[in-house]
């Protein structure tokens, strides 16, 4: 019997019935994820459904011209980039777009550039966001399924202002001001 090439993977797997049957895993790759995004300076103007590249070694939103005319954005600043090749490119960030995803959402702005929405690691942070390369999929942070979680530095105590009492045990301070 011949056998097929695929770019799918396959293995061994077990099912309830106790039965052995080929499970077909999909291949490591690029992460798209459906959000909303939305121009919160003009509530009249309708939200854009978008596939996202969710690109963890991008920092930045990016969306396309035709994304930021939809949403009305207006241009804050030009900003430089380095693109993926090592050129340098001034491009309009525009602003502010509101990120919808799940039961999360971002305020931020978006550099114009490329042919699809790429969602970098900032507003992925700012919403508490994962990769799960291995299910290709950005998921809400499992540990913090109902409110984002960030995290905000905690000072040194040679660093904090004078007049601030010892930490307790946790490592907070209960005093206005103190860390």
């Amino acid at each position: 019997m011949q056998q097929r090439h695929t770019s799918l993977k396959q293995r061994w797997h077990s099912t309830d019935e106790s039965q052995l049957r080929f499970e077909e895993i999909a291949p490591m790759g690029l992460i798209h994820a459906n959000l909303q995004l939305l121009n919160p300076s003009q509530p009249d103007t309708k939200a854009v459904e978008v596939s996202a590249l969710a690109d963890s070694g991008a920092v930045h939103l990016c969306i396309p011209e035709h994304v930021a005319l939809q949403l009305q954005l207006r241009e804050l600043e030009r900003r430089e980039v380095v693109l993926a090749d090592g050129r340098r490119r001034s491009v309009p960030y525009m602003g502010p777009v509101e990120v919808r995803f799940a039961n999360r959402r971002c305020f931020t702005g978006a550099m114009v550039l490329g042919d699809e929405v790429l969602l970098g690691a900032i507003p992925m942070e700012d919403m508490d966001l994962v990769l799960q390369p291995q299910l290709q999929r950005l998921s809400v942070n499992p540990e913090n399924p109902n409110l984002p979680l960030s995290v905000a530095k905690v000072l040194s105590p040679a660093a904090m202002p004078s007049g601030c009492p010892s930490r307790s045990p946790a490592g907070r301070s209960s005093s206005p001001g103190c860390s």
